[in-house]
Formats: C-alpha cells, structure tokens, sequence
C-alpha cells in the first residue's frame, strides 16, 4: 500500500489572479482542503491550498505562492497528494483505488487472470484495468460484487467471477 494517496489533481488557471480550478478525487470533494499542506506524485513540491466557491467539476482555489494567471496554468495536470495518514479510515467494503493497483487478479477457481493496472470510472461505475498473460488489450472488468466478491489486500490478490466470454 502507498502511503500517500492522489486526492487531486491541479486543472489549470481560474480567471487572471492566479486561482487554480482545482479537481477533488474526494468522496466528499470540499474535504479535500483538510489534507493541506499537498504535495505532487514526486513529493518535491508542496501546496497550501485554499478553497473558494465551486466551479464546473471542482472549485476555484488559491495555492499560496501562486498570484498570476501564467503560474497558476504552469500547474496544469499535477496531481496532489495527501499523507495516507491524514485521510479517514475506509469501512471494509471500500478502497482506496491505489491499494487496488498493483493486485493479483484470480478467478473463482484461483486461475490467475492478470494484475490491475488502473482504476477508471468513465462516469457510471468504476472499472478495473486488467492486463494479464496472452491479452493484447487490457481487459476492462465492472467493479461491482458480483464480478468482484473477493479482495483480499493481505495476500495483494483480488478473486473475480467475470461475465462468459471477458477473458477469452
């Protein structure tokens, strides 16, 4: 498991005073400014980061440091993240998409099928990006329970019952 997760990630300038449109990846996306001070992936730089009103997909933000529109844009695509220990503890059934990255996928008969690559949500459902021996593509399975029963983030495996025909 990481011990910092993304939270975030940095959309551009907001107007010309240096604001940043500022994307949460939070359940709850305003508690994003509770995980201040942010860093980026690499962890060299950090963001003190004030929240304003909420924009389309997300909210205009202040990052201090930041007072001109060029230095906000410079920011564009940096993803933000926050300490794994400053966020809150997860109930069973849920997690964090970071913990699932990396995992060992199985069938229900513990034939391995791949690794998770990614979690993608394209707006319905999350999906789990599943590269595995002899796929040319990246397979896409629903992150749902039927599909997926079991994680088990001890032993780092996922056992997966996909619908006929996904894996073939």
């Amino acid at each position: 498991m990481s011990d910092r997760i993304a939270v975030g990630a940095i959309a551009g300038a907001f107007g010309v005073k240096g604001e940043v449109r500022l994307k949460s990846f939070c359940a709850d996306p305003p508690a994003i400014a509770d995980y201040a001070p942010l860093t980026d992936e690499a962890g060299t730089r950090t963001f003190a980061v004030t929240l304003g009103r909420a924009v389309k997909a997300g909210f205009a933000a202040r990052i201090e440091g930041v007072d001109t529109k060029e230095q906000a844009d410079a920011l564009r695509g940096v993803t933000l993240f926050a300490p794994r220990d400053r966020l809150p503890a997860l109930p069973d059934d849920e997690f964090y998409h970071a913990d699932l990255i990396g995992l060992e996928v199985v069938d229900t008969g513990g034939q391995h099928l791949g690794h998770v690559r990614a979690v993608l949500n394209h707006g319905a459902a999350d999906l789990l990006e599943i590269s595995g021996p002899g796929q040319s593509q990246p397979v896409l399975l629903p992150f749902t329970r039927a599909a997926v029963p079991t994680i088990d983030l001890t032993l780092g495996r996922i056992v997966a019952d996909p619908p006929e025909g996904l894996f073939d």
